[in-house]
């Protein structure tokens, strides 16, 4: 370890490590019931847990011996109510770590560092590169959009409290810090009813108002102070999306009365923020020609917000105009004194319009489908439509000319296709073109779904050029992406479609989803399908004069394409279309990436100097050559190969399903979502990734995040091909950054909690698989980084990794135990009142679980 890593180490230690040891001795003097004890005899367990495991015991057997040798506890009863106490115990430990951890960002990262905005500024400075800056800018944005894929299982009071908690831990006010840790203490964490869309929409909202209103706004006032020149104020840099209320794909609570309710609450939420800047500015900017003009825009803003009855007339333009007259008048006649303040608050308007995030709609293309055979038995359509070629069946479409009556169809999902179309329109009138103008279409595997939602679009009403909506088509499972090129192309030579894009910039929006595809083609293939399908892509619009946006569906812990965000989109080659950055931001990685202030301002720093440095500065180490290419290609294949054979294994989800908490995912009510796409037998087509990869993160065998890669080191050696792999790592940054994502899903890995499992009958098979695998995949990293050990070059992450997995452990182990003893009942046909207890059991522990993995991003 060299001596920045050490020196960082000991900061972190210092800041996090350290101040959780005391703060976490409060909990023993909680004045709650039989805490006390509770306090101390979970240190205990924990021990117990790791000596357990290191002499190869079940979970079973350690929770067994714990009773015996260090509590009087004999009834089940008596044990049932110390493990329930201490996995609300463990809970409040990774609320704490969690705060923590918040409340140092500042101390443990460098805000002026590597991939910040004032490292750009001198790396520009250096090479005199302001006007390729000046170029780039021009278009270039970073979109986050938010949604509420639930990978976080903290209720927002309790995100709440974390927030005051950090606040309080930065302040060093033990006092506080000690009421915030008795009132969560007292705060559930389980939720009795699932959240509604709206909800988890209300439960963003938060996070807009409260970090990316202020985050972004500082962004843009750093910008435009360093860089006058290059900012334009027709193209916000930062840009937020948002999915609650808009992604029905598989959720039928979403309703299009929802997605207008979602949207007038985003409406709202920034309108608050601006009128409370203005309250803030009236008390600095008391001058003449200045004071009486924020008077009027206060009170406009009150009457749009706060007045009953009120009908909404207030525009952006109404907000901007006296912002910048007040601007002017500052640097004209009052020596520029807090003009700061007016411009930053210019630069929010300039972001936030009156929409705050673009909400998108979302819809499975089946769905569609579906919705225009039914519209074909109202005669709108050609009654055998459903028999049609997809030639005819567009031009069927492109030919109907009618605006079909939302009430004339029986079925509710069918209405709700036509009337969230109709929506749309309605929130672009209110919120403004930008409010509501993107439609995603999942598992697009044709010209014909992209064509039936245009189609579908006329038939609610829309006219061709009024259509102010980008149609984007959502590529993911691997025949997917390979087919993408093929689609795409049948539509830039559509007529009708080609038109479409003319009027919308000749831009065309292509998501990439990552979730599916490891799903369906494992941790390699996925990444090389999504890259190779982007520069194909890019090629393609170059060909037909388009520019081709690419918006990526990722996820928080690599296995869902998370990981190291920003490494992944400054290791882009210069064939990979950049105009814009654009993904998911989900679940936990919202609270873990972007939970503060500083956090969100550091990691949307890291993405803007990702995107630009790329176009500025783009190195060898974003090409790949022609040989190294076809390695990546190699390795893929046979990382896939191996990959399908685990998955086409005839016990494979059923192993999954008895080994973890996957069948629980459903009951936790973490989301309004369904944890399947239809009902039925569980298959992998239908399961989400959410509880996919969850459960195999629960198991802590996390095999989504590295099967494959073992494998296909190992026969490419045997091939001999290592020397290239060698070169391969040492040259280039996108192989770099997978391994990197894949030695993180591996440290959090930890077999010897299953590893009684190698003994089953049925399933023993299997744990060995993905145990052999996980070695052969270690083995070969570590001879490719020259590492000892996992994350030996990443002391910090893996140091807070390790704190979190100490946290969890008895939850993984009572978990396990809990699984255990609902199995043997299965298998003896005993349904007594026990299981219940033994399941709720498996769900607290999972909430635990999950949130202590926060760093997986």
């Amino acid at each position: 370890m060299d001596g920045s890593s050490n020196s960082a180490l000991q900061t972190y230690d210092k800041h996090v490590g350290l101040k959780f040891q005391l703060y976490n001795s409060l909990f023993t003097s909680l004045p709650f019931h039989r805490v006390e004890k509770t306090g101390v005899l979970l240190s205990i367990f924990l021990l117990h847990c790791e000596e357990g495991f290191a002499k190869e015991q079940s979970p079973t057997d350690i929770i067994s011996t714990f009773f015996r040798q260090y509590t009087p506890y004999r009834t089940k009863q008596e044990q049932l109510d110390l493990l329930f106490r201490f996995v609300q115990y463990a809970e409040r430990q990774v609320v704490l770590f969690d705060a923590l951890e918040d409340a140092s960002f500042r101390e443990t990262h460098d805000m002026a560092g590597a991939g910040t905005l004032k490292h750009l500024q001198a790396e520009i400075e250096q090479t005199q590169t302001q006007e390729q800056l000046k170029e780039k800018l021009k278009d270039f944005s970073v979109r986050l959009v938010l949604t509420a894929h639930p990978t976080q299982f903290y209720p927002s009071e309790v995100l709440g409290i974390i927030n005051d908690l950090s606040k309080a831990l930065v302040s060093d006010n033990t006092v506080q810090v000690n009421s915030f840790l008795r009132q969560l203490g007292k705060t559930p964490f389980f939720k009795n009813e699932k959240p509604s869309p709206y909800d988890e929409a209300v439960s963003l909202i938060w996070y807009l108002e409260n970090i990316f209103y202020q985050s972004a706004g500082q962004i843009m006032s750093y910008l435009k102070s360093q860089f006058p020149e290059a900012v334009s104020e027709q193209n916000p840099v930062i840009r937020l999306g948002f999915w609650p209320g808009g992604d029905r794909d598989g959720n039928p609570f979403v309703t299009a009365g929802i997605t207008l309710q979602v949207a007038e609450a985003l409406r709202g939420g920034i309108l608050k923020s601006y009128y409370r800047d203005v309250r803030k500015l009236k008390r600095r900017l008391t001058f003449k020609g200045v004071l009486s003009k924020l008077i009027a825009l206060e009170e406009k803003l009150y009457n749009n917000l706060f007045l009953p009855g009120y009908k909404a007339d207030i525009t952006k333009e109404d907000i901007l105009t006296p912002l910048l007259q007040i601007k002017e008048t500052l640097i004209q006649e009052h020596n520029s004194l807090f003009l700061n303040l007016a411009e930053n608050l210019i630069s929010k308007v300039e972001v936030f319009g009156l929409y705050f995030a673009s909400l998108d709609v979302r819809q499975d293309s089946s769905a569609h489908t579906e919705v225009l055979e039914a519209i074909a038995a109202t005669g709108v359509l050609p009654q055998n439509y459903a028999e049609l070629s997809p030639q005819e069946k567009i031009s069927a479409l492109l030919n109907a000319n009618t605006t079909v009556d939302p009430a004339a169809l029986e079925n509710e999902l069918h209405r709700d296709t036509l009337e969230s179309m109709q929506a749309i329109r309605t929130i672009q009138g209110i919120n403004g073109p930008e409010g509501c103008h993107r439609y995603i279409i999942s598992h697009s595997t044709s010209a014909l779904d992209i064509m039936e939602v245009y189609g579908l679009f006329l038939l609610s009403g829309w006219k061709p050029q009024e259509l102010s909506v980008d149609i984007v088509p959502l590529f993911e499972t691997i025949d997917d992406l390979k087919n993408a090129r093929e689609v795409m192309q049948a539509l830039y030579t559509s007529d009708v479609y080609r038109q479409h894009l003319h009027r919308q910039g000749d831009i065309q929006s292509i998501m990439l989803g990552f979730s599916d595809g490891t799903k369906d083609g494992g941790y390699l293939m996925s990444n090389w399908s999504i890259y190779k399908a982007k520069e194909e892509l890019s090629l393609l619009a170059k060909q037909y004069d388009l520019q081709v946006v690419f918006f990526d569906g990722r996820g928080g812990p690599p296995a869902r394409g998370g990981g190291r965000t920003h490494q992944f989109y400054a290791s882009m080659g210069p064939k990979i279309a950049s105009k814009e950055i654009q993904l998911t931001i989900q679940g936990q990685t919202i609270s873990s990436n972007f939970g503060t202030i500083d956090s969100a301002q550091y990691n949307m720093e890291q993405l803007l100097h990702a995107g630009i440095r790329n176009a500025l500065f783009t190195g060898n180490e974003t090409s790949l050559s022609s040989e190294e290419e076809q390695v990546m290609q190699r390795l893929s294949e046979v990382s896939y190969q191996a990959y399908n054979t685990l998955k086409t294994h005839p016990d494979f989800l059923e192993y999954l399903n008895y080994a973890s908490p996957l069948r629980y995912y459903a009951e936790a009510n973490i989301g309004s979502r369904p944890s399947k796409r239809k009902p039925g037998k569980l298959n992998l087509n239908d399961l989400r990734a959410v509880p996919y990869v969850g459960s195999w993160s629960q198991l802590k065998q996390n095999l989504p995040g590295y099967y494959g890669v073992g494998s296909a080191l190992e026969k490419l050696e045997a091939e001999g091909q290592w020397e290239a792999i060698a070169q391969l790592y040492r040259g280039s940054l996108f192989f770099r950054t997978l391994l990197g994502n894949c030695e993180m899903a591996m440290t959090k890995c930890f077999f010897p909690l299953t590893a009684f499992l190698a003994q089953h009958p049925r399933y023993g098979e299997l744990w060995k698989m993905i145990h052999e695998e996980f070695e052969r995949t270690t083995k070969y990293v570590l001879r490719l980084t020259g590492n000892n050990h996992l994350m030996e070059d990443k002391p910090v992450n893996l140091h807070s990794i390790q704190m979190r997995q100490r946290i969890e452990l008895p939850l993984l182990t009572i978990q396990q135990f809990a699984l255990t003893r609902i199995r043997e009942m299965e298998e003896q046909e005993a349904a007594t009142a026990d299981k219940s207890t033994f399941e709720k059991l498996v769900m607290r522990c999972s909430f635990g679980i999950i949130n202590a993995e926060r760093n997986s991003a």
